[in-house]
């Protein structure tokens, strides 16, 4: 089958969905709208994929491009003749795709998209209505987004829900022996917390710094693992200062693929103050190695934590409340050892839910159904 994959710029969610397709047999070709700011995805683009050139992917996107950037899809879709074109965000790739008369569309919700993005505005609201009115399929990570594309008329028999997941052989719980990078630190004795989410507004890591700035003040024993990178760099490393929390805090900046194993394993603890996802994929990756969480009380979020649960798996805060994430961090803290549930209970829901290369196969039977549609 020959798969369109038109993403708007280069991530780790990218390189995972391509190398997917790739090694399912799939012919894969791959388009990109554009290149904004550090590239987060450091491994090379899957050999067996076909990077298409074109016009885009070289700068930022901006709407004056668009009618250029149709009428070159218009000339791929002739010239490649894929079996289904596979696009989003909605309000970019996917309205592209529909401009372009892409048929089948398989347009692919990346989160915020929907559950954001798509009310910001009258003109927000007509691209999500436009792109989704002319899209065969709808796939999402979790409920919230069905709802979302529900509000829009999108019917719910055309959407394909499962969570990215993760590889369960990669994120794993930790093993025996004591974390390297605790021991260069000299944090063996310390309760260690973890944020990674990028430095964006979307991500409120400025709440969870505030927070983390709180709990230590009353438990100077707290450590914290700060990674990433983004557009609130300066306001960061400023409340960094003002709140002399250096001696506390470990920038690891933006991590490799391959090192990010180790920083869950490090930890004790994974938090996260996003204000909008739908089944983050960090949050999985804590779940699958075995880390209790502390996250945002928002939809995305609840179809994975559920407090009081039998099976608890970590927390939920009110979203935006530096005060209460504080407290979640000092009740985690003051008893570590009863962790241990919860990292039994994270490790056996990733096994559950988040099984990356089962829950790739509803792509591919959408795909083929579309295909199947289309040639009777």
């Amino acid at each position: 089958m020959k798969v369109l994959y038109f993403t708007r710029d280069y991530t780790p969610h990218d390189h995972r969905f391509l190398s997917s397709l790739a090694e399912s047999g799939q012919q894969v070709f791959s388009l990109r709208l554009e290149r904004s700011g550090p590239q987060r995805e450091d491994r090379a683009l899957p050999t067996a994929v076909q990077q298409i050139p074109w016009g885009g992917g070289q700068k930022a996107f901006s709407w004056g491009d668009l009618p250029a950037r149709v009428v070159e899809l218009r000339r791929i879709l002739r010239e490649v003749q894929p079996d289904v074109v596979h696009a989003g965000p909605v309000q970019t790739c996917a309205f592209i795709a529909a401009l372009a008369g892409a048929k089948p569309l398989v347009t692919m919700s990346w989160g915020s998209d929907l559950l954001k993005d798509a009310y910001e505005s009258g003109l927000m609201k007509r691209l999500t209505r436009y792109s989704l009115g002319r899209s065969d399929a709808l796939v999402g990570d979790c409920r919230a987004v069905q709802e979302a594309a529900a509000d829009f008329g999108f019917p719910a028999e055309r959407v394909t829900l499962f969570p990215w997941g993760v590889d369960l052989q990669r994120f794993q719980p930790a093993a025996a022996e004591p974390s390297a990078l605790r021991q260069r630190l000299g944090w063996q004795e310390n309760f260690v917390v973890l944020s990674l989410r990028s430095w964006e507004p979307i991500y409120g890591v400025d709440v969870a710094v505030k927070a983390f700035a709180q709990a230590v003040r009353q438990r100077p024993d707290l450590r914290l693992i700060l990674l990433g990178s983004g557009s609130l760099a300066g306001q960061i490393q400023q409340l960094l200062h003002r709140e002399e929390l250096h001696p506390y805090v470990h920038l690891g900046g933006q991590v490799s693929q391959n090192d990010l194993p180790g920083m869950y394993h490090a930890a004790d603890l994974y938090v996260s103050a996003s204000h909008s996802d739908g089944s983050s994929v960090s949050l999985m990756e804590a779940l699958a190695s075995g880390l209790p969480v502390l996250v945002s009380d928002i939809p995305g979020n609840r179809e994975w934590v559920e407090p009081g649960a039998a099976q608890a798996v970590g927390a939920l805060f009110p979203d935006g409340d530096a005060n209460a994430l504080a407290e979640g961090i000092l009740r985690a803290a003051v008893d570590p050892n009863g962790l241990a549930g919860q990292s039994q209970a994270a490790r056996a829901l990733a096994e559950q839910r988040a099984n990356w290369p089962e829950n790739f196969q509803k792509l591919l039977r959408t795909y083929q159904t579309l295909k199947d549609t289309q040639t009777r």
